[in-house]
């Protein structure tokens, strides 16, 4: 099976080929003959995934998906979130993000060890923290969503060679003390977000044949 998948980021492209496997053959952005950048303006990443999907599927006329996620960080107030991929400015750049979310988590243990000094009872900074993927799944002009969840902490530093994005700062609970930028991709796969929503797609996709 075809699918156009809503990406131009070349890790989300093969995270998501070797998830979903044989049977399915994925086409970027680009192999489909798009350049711009599909707009993002939801409220919320079930919106932004649908809206993503929409865009394509008026521009390619065949069977799409798109994907948005987001990491949640308790202490944030569940920031950066639909502004994942811009947190620290529109070039995405995540070592940017990155920074900026550890920058903000030692603000707030500074300003919780500061109040604890004066005497007063203040909780630890919670490190807490998830991806959420939303997958858009747009195939014979009906609409179906999946979604995927992983859980774990926010790293002190970064760490890892591997992986994209955030992974580098993200300890799932599944492998405490390597982020996910330190396990093997297999590892990852098995675990991640992102996979579990593109399991979903394609056992629903399965299911139907």
């Amino acid at each position: 099976m075809k699918l156009v998948f809503a990406t131009g980021n070349s890790g989300k492209l093969r995270e998501a080929s070797e998830i979903l496997g044989e049977g399915f053959v994925l086409v970027s952005l680009a192999e489909a003959g798009i350049t711009e950048d599909i707009p993002e303006t939801g409220n919320t990443l079930s919106a932004n995934s649908l809206l993503k999907a929409q865009y394509l599927y008026n521009r390619v006329g065949c069977d799409c998906f798109a994907d948005d996620t987001g990491l949640e960080v308790d202490a944030l107030g569940g920031a950066p979130g639909v502004h994942t991929a811009r947190y620290a400015g529109e070039d995405k750049d995540f070592n940017r993000n990155m920074d900026k979310v550890l920058q903000e988590l030692q603000i707030r243990e500074c300003e919780r060890n500061m109040a604890a000094s004066l005497g007063l009872k203040v909780k630890p900074v919670s490190r807490r923290a998830r991806f959420k993927s939303v997958i858009t799944l747009i195939i014979n002009g009906e609409t179906h969503m999946f979604e995927g969840t992983l859980e774990g902490v926010i790293a002190r530093e970064k760490s890892g060679n591997g992986g994209f994005g955030y992974d580098p700062i993200f300890i799932a609970d599944e492998y405490p003390g390597q982020t996910l930028a330190d396990i093997t991709e297999d590892q990852k796969n098995a675990i991640s977000h992102r996979g579990k929503a593109l399991r979903a797609m394609a056992e629903w996709l399965r299911s139907q044949n």
